[in-house]
């Protein structure tokens, strides 16, 4: 028990303590972003678009809440012949992000990029911590813990890794099972029940792994479909790898669910070992397995609707184009929708597999301690 903890301390420390490739630094091009508050609306025109729908534009006033334009009220000028794709309704007293842009002339241009959501956002954050303390108590509080180391190592080390040039395979792996065995050792703690549990994401990572590698070079997956990839294409002076970053997402992805159905199958195995201590080993796999079958079957159907939920936007577009000789054979075929497919199949095959993994080395492994 303590070699093991004494070997999770030396792998944090290595993490933190990786050296960044170096990098050169570019010159910041970038436009003065600050936020704002909608004074007063000066102007406010209804324009139809080719298909009848109706949209707004907006001129208005506003007042500068920080940096170099803090209390210095700014003119947005949104009356345009081009529609702005995502522009929004605003009204007195919003909160929104501004670019300051200096043209040719050495004039100054603004444009408003989005509302200020950090205050809704850190309510709804302040709920969610406080359902998780209220509900799981103890047990919720090292859940916070947990969840905030992960997020430290994936944005101090899994990212900056990446964007120093690294490949994302192999730092998402190593970021990867480090949470995990943070995870698992902080909720669960030192015992036996926590050894088994890495072990089984171990094995059953690893097949998904296995999988995600063939299946991505199989269906020839470049990890650009993403319209956020496009954006990282020659930033800086960095050369990423995007078919490793879209490996890297298919493992921090699976961990997750691995997690949850392997610690749930390994208590189950516990409790009714417990509950009956003479029960043959067959018999508690057998009925752990049971119960495990019903846990999956939500699991995976959860899998599928995240990702239609996340693309029912492109699932409209293939309904909406049907007409003009869009299949669903041409759709699915299309690397988007396609890399959402082995994302979901792969994570689904790992899931499944990972619940008789857990519950055959539960039945196992936890036999002399329960006789």
């Amino acid at each position: 028990m303590k070699k093991i903890s004494q070997l999770l301390v030396i792998i944090l420390l290595t993490i933190f303590l990786w050296p960044p490739l170096s990098r050169a630094e570019t010159p910041n091009q970038s436009p003065a972003i600050f936020k704002a508050v909608v004074m007063e609306i000066l102007q406010v025109e209804q324009k139809t678009r080719e298909d009848g729908s109706v949209f707004a534009q907006q001129n208005l006033k506003l007042l500068g809440l920080e940096g170099e334009w803090k209390n210095r009220e700014v003119i947005y000028q949104g009356l345009d012949d081009v529609e702005v794709a995502n522009i929004g309704l605003y009204k007195v007293g919003d909160r929104v992000f501004m670019d300051a842009y200096t043209d040719e002339s050495g004039a100054t241009i603004f444009y408003i990029t989005d509302f200020v959501r950090s205050g809704q956002l850190f309510l709804l954050f302040t709920l969610f911590i406080l359902t998780a303390l209220l509900i799981g108590r103890y047990k919720g509080f090292k859940a916070l813990i947990s969840l905030a180391i992960s997020f430290v190592i994936i944005i101090k080390f899994i990212l900056p890794q990446i964007l120093n040039g690294r490949d994302p395979f192999l730092i998402s792996l190593v970021g990867g099972l480090v949470i995990l065995a943070v995870v698992i050792y902080l909720t669960e703690g030192v015992q036996k029940k926590s050894h088994l549990a890495v072990a089984s994401v171990l094995i059953s990572l690893s097949i998904t792994l296995i999988l995600s590698l063939i299946f991505t070079n199989l269906t020839k997956l470049s990890g650009l479909a993403q319209e956020e990839a496009a954006f990282l294409i020659g930033l800086g002076n960095t050369t990423i790898n995007f078919q490793g970053l879209l490996l890297a997402g298919f493992i921090i992805g699976a961990i997750g669910v691995l997690d949850d159905i392997i610690i749930g199958q390994i208590e189950t195995v516990e409790q009714i070992k417990a509950a009956n201590p003479s029960l043959p080993p067959k018999k508690i796999f057998t009925l752990a397995y049971k119960v495990g079958n019903t846990h999956l079957g939500a699991i995976i159907n959860t899998l599928f609707l995240a990702y239609a939920g996340a693309a029912l936007p492109l699932l409209l577009l293939f309904i909406l184009n049907q007409e003009s000789g869009l299949t669903f054979g041409r759709l699915v075929n299309t690397e988007i929708v396609s890399t959402e497919i082995v994302r979901t199949l792969v994570g689904g095959i790992g899931v499944m597999l990972s619940m008789p993994v857990a519950t055959f080395l539960a039945t196992v492994k936890l036999r002399k301690k329960s006789g």
